[in-house]
């Protein structure tokens, strides 16, 4: 095991941020995660309230916990629908949490960690980070900026020591609350229909995979300073990542409409 670090975790509650306080505190690590009962009083885990859409509770928080070396931004939520006339206002609530949320304990960390020389931030995005799919714009739109923000920020602070990290994760039983889903006009009843079908496809009879594998992604992303930027997990993240790199838009679109059945 590396050395022993004390890492925040959003979203620890259920699922992805619960996996990874899990993986790292049995590493020996030292855990603060936020918004969660389920793990209080488990060795090398501390729980604390963290509201990532309010200023005052991040700096809150991080007032209270102390100096940390590194972050697990985890906190997200999801909701599907039509673009043609998804609610402005869930899309909103989706960017503040899922996009501004990270930033917003990103910026809250990054002066101290630049001036000391050292820290990582790993961000749970998506396959839906790279690659859009029906009724998942506002989601998709959400971890989309997420990405380029830590893109971005990747070459902005690697120059002080600090790494960032990006995980992407497939299709993953992670417990997330969703906004309740838009249904849209009626004519989209058919698309809801055949794009949860491709879904099961996709995922196969075993269902979505573990949060587990993205909390030992997570961890070993904190431990080792060679992990790459980008870290697909699960296999379908792979095959679908690896297919876009290697495919134009349309032998990709025309790939995963075979993969999954999907004729909408």
């Amino acid at each position: 095991m590396s050395e022993a670090l004390r890492v925040l975790i959003t979203g620890a509650a259920h699922g992805i941020g619960m996996a990874a306080a899990q993986v790292l505190a049995q590493r020996g690590h030292s855990v603060v995660a936020t918004d969660i009962s389920a793990l209080s009083g488990l060795e090398g885990i501390q729980t604390h309230v963290l509201d990532v859409t309010s200023d005052d509770s991040v700096a809150r928080c991080l007032k209270e916990v102390g100096p940390l070396d590194a972050i697990v931004n985890s906190a997200g939520i999801s909701g599907g629908g039509p673009v043609e006339d998804y609610p402005l206002d869930r899309i909103r609530q989706m960017f503040e949490t899922n996009t501004l949320g990270a930033l917003r304990l990103i910026q809250a960390v990054l002066p101290a960690w630049r001036t000391r020389g050292s820290g990582v931030i790993v961000n749970v995005s998506s396959v839906n980070g790279r690659v859009s799919s029906p009724l998942a714009g506002a989601y998709s739109a959400s971890k989309f900026a997420l990405e380029a923000l830590t893109e971005s920020l990747h070459l902005e602070v690697r120059h002080f020591g600090i790494r960032s990290v990006l995980i992407e994760p497939g299709l993953i039983a992670t417990g997330m609350k969703p906004i309740e889903p838009h249904k849209g006009p009626a004519d989209y009843a058919g698309l809801w229909e055949q794009w949860e079908g491709a879904n099961v496809k996709a995922t196969g009879p075993s269902g979505p995979a573990r949060p587990e594998i993205v909390g030992v992604a997570i961890a070993n992303a904190i431990e080792d300073p060679a992990t790459p930027f980008r870290v697909p997990v699960g296999q379908d993240a792979e095959i679908i990542l690896g297919l876009r790199r290697s495919l134009d838009d349309h032998a990709f679109e025309d790939a995963m409409r075979k993969a999954t059945g999907f004729t909408w």
